[in-house]
């Protein structure tokens, strides 16, 4: 870089600070002052129809958003004809304008490009989405003589033609696959959180910002709101990012983030439950957010359940999800997340406890196939450690595009292993099971006695003898067991490495109450998989067998106490 160029950094280490003050976060000012001037100006001439009194953007928009807009023209080096920030990020919640700013940055980028024939692309996962921005561009225009007499719109094709240069901003729907084969010069895709579920966004995104490699002034504007799951695929991609750019973790000057959420501390401390602290994922609070409405809505699913809650405080304070948590949840998620440690290995358990426990469940061509050890500490038997891992083939994978953008996630995480032959995944799952069979340590491998298949083979063929392989009940049968978990994760007794994928798994399990029985059924998931969950229910059902035996009770009477039978 010449000494001519400007210096400065997008990272926001002190943001915590600054958000709760109610201070500025953006990391730092226009790199180039007189191009943000130009943008700024245009940006708040924009006339705003659908507000009573058709006031213009200068008049109604708070410093937050004017700082964005001047963040991202104000990058652009008139001299050299480049931007030199090129990514922008915003997380913000729900009504805070983020439609109207993706409508004013896109309009004002139409008026400033001198490209001839540029593409601007406004990419939105939906119709419904792609109108919300749509509408407001073509208001601007139809609102604005001047405007209106050097643009011609397309409601149609949605689409907006600057008659002096020929530039083109296009309002796309992911929904059309319209992205494909575009040269943007600018591109603003809104709403991330639902690309993140689309198991082809990646791909979308990559043919939408093709065209930058050779359009040194072009950049890419992210806008989105909270998931209201566990973020998932490309949006959990970009926030991590995002957050570890923020906080200086990785440095890339040519990416800007913008990310409005609670500091940890106030979340454990449960601050962002009292309404005074709306304001933190908020900054538009008193303009188009009202705290009054923010506070009615928030006093009706206080009480409505979880589920209700948890949607409220994703999409209106931007509190991320970490276990989706229904009425009819298994009762042992509540304590889940608590009880991770990441230096759980297996090789960490088989040098720690004195006796492992494992348990297998799933394996169809649309499951996962589950595999968790149970360990119980040499120097605290009450103390017991798990581990997991899962595996999937690639017919899984097309079968559940739903799934997609997770699994991939779970691959990277290493938790989850995609195989391209069927019979894979039994081999791996076999060599785990005979690592452990090899230290010593292993009591006994439970399986769902309806669910075999190659699996018993595999880990015979793996050495693991017979006698070590039991049935365990599953449905009604396996409610003790699925309660003993519950309990002792709510002792502070069992300890997990914290996976995603488990998480995940928890998140699904669904409790169905017959009479005086529990089961966690599959069928009650929906698309969301548990068998990780049930592998770990197998396993301790043997560990507390195990424990049983230990207090001088013969194996056999407990086998048949149980209902589990020597295969």
């Amino acid at each position: 870089m010449s000494a001519q160029l400007p210096e400065w950094t997008t990272a926001c280490p002190d943001w915590e600070e600054r958000i709760v003050a109610k201070q500025s976060l953006m990391p730092c000012k226009p790199l180039f002052p007189e191009v943000a001037d130009v943008a700024e100006r245009i940006f708040k001439e924009l006339i705003l129809v659908d507000v009573i009194g058709s006031p213009k953007m200068g008049d109604i928009t708070l410093d937050w958003v004017i700082e964005f807009v001047r963040a991202i023209f104000g990058a652009y080096d008139p001299v050299q004809k480049k931007r030199l920030i090129r990514e922008f990020f915003l997380l913000i919640s729900k009504k805070n304008t983020k439609s109207t700013i993706a409508a004013g940055v896109m309009m004002t980028a139409l008026i400033l490009n001198d490209r001839m024939s540029a593409e601007l692309i406004l990419l939105a996962p939906t119709k419904e989405v792609a109108d919300n921005s749509f509408v407001p561009i073509r208001d601007f225009i139809r609102a604005d003589p001047e405007l209106s007499e050097m643009f011609n719109i397309s409601e149609h094709t949605k689409t907006v033609t600057h008659l002096g240069t020929g530039a083109v901003l296009k309002v796309i729907a992911a929904e059309s696959n319209a992205a494909a084969g575009k040269k943007a010069t600018i591109i603003l895709i809104d709403e991330i959180w639902l690309f993140g579920k689309r198991a082809n966004a990646e791909s979308m995104f990559r043919e939408a910002k093709g065209g930058l490699a050779s359009r040194p002034e072009g950049c890419v504007i992210y806008l989105s709101t909270m998931s209201d799951e566990v973020p998932c695929g490309v949006f959990k991609q970009l926030l991590d990012y995002a957050r570890d750019i923020r906080d200086g973790i990785k440095v890339n000057p040519q990416f800007l983030p913008l990310i409005y959420e609670f500091p940890e501390w106030m979340l454990e401390a449960g601050e962002h439950l009292k309404p005074e602290n709306f304001y933190v994922t908020n900054p538009n609070l008193g303009a188009s957010v009202d705290i009054d409405y923010l506070i009615n809505e928030f006093e009706k699913v206080r009480d409505a359940g979880e589920e209700s809650l948890r949607d409220f405080l994703a999409k209106h304070l931007n509190v991320p999800i970490g276990l989706n948590l229904r009425a009819n949840r298994w009762a042992g998620a509540e304590y889940w997340l608590q009880q991770a440690d990441k230096n759980i290995t297996l090789e960490h358990m088989i040098e720690m406890c004195d006796v492992i426990t494992l348990g297998i469940d799933g394996g169809g061509l649309d499951d996962l196939l589950g595999f968790s050890a149970v360990g119980r500490l040499k120097t605290n038997p009450r103390i017991w450690l798990t581990w997991s891992r899962a595996w999937c083939n690639k017919t899984a994978v097309e079968r559940r595009k739903e799934n997609a953008p997770k699994y991939a996630d779970y691959e990277k995480e290493g938790s989850l292993t995609i195989v391209e032959r069927v019979g894979d995944d039994i081999d791996q799952l076999a060599i785990l099971a005979k690592q452990v069979y090899d230290s010593g340590k292993l009591d006994k491998v439970g399986l769902d006695p309806l669910g075999l298949g190659g699996l018993l083979d595999g880990l015979l063929d793996a050495g693991i003898p017979e006698e070590k392989l039991v049935a365990v009940p599953q449905g009604f049968k396996l409610m003790g067991y699925i309660m003993t978990t519950e309990r002792k994760l709510a002792e502070g007794n069992l300890f997990h490495e914290g996976l995603e994928l488990m998480t995940w798994c928890v998140g699904n399990a669904r409790a169905v109450v017959k009479g005086n029985g529990m089961m966690i059924s599959k069928q009650e998931s929906g698309v969301g998989k548990i068998d990780p969950l049930i592998a770990l229910f197998n396993a301790v059902a043997l560990m507390t067998m195990c424990a049983d035996q230990d207090s001088k009770t013969t194996l056999s009477s407990h086998l048949e106490k149980y209902g589990i039978r020597k295969l």
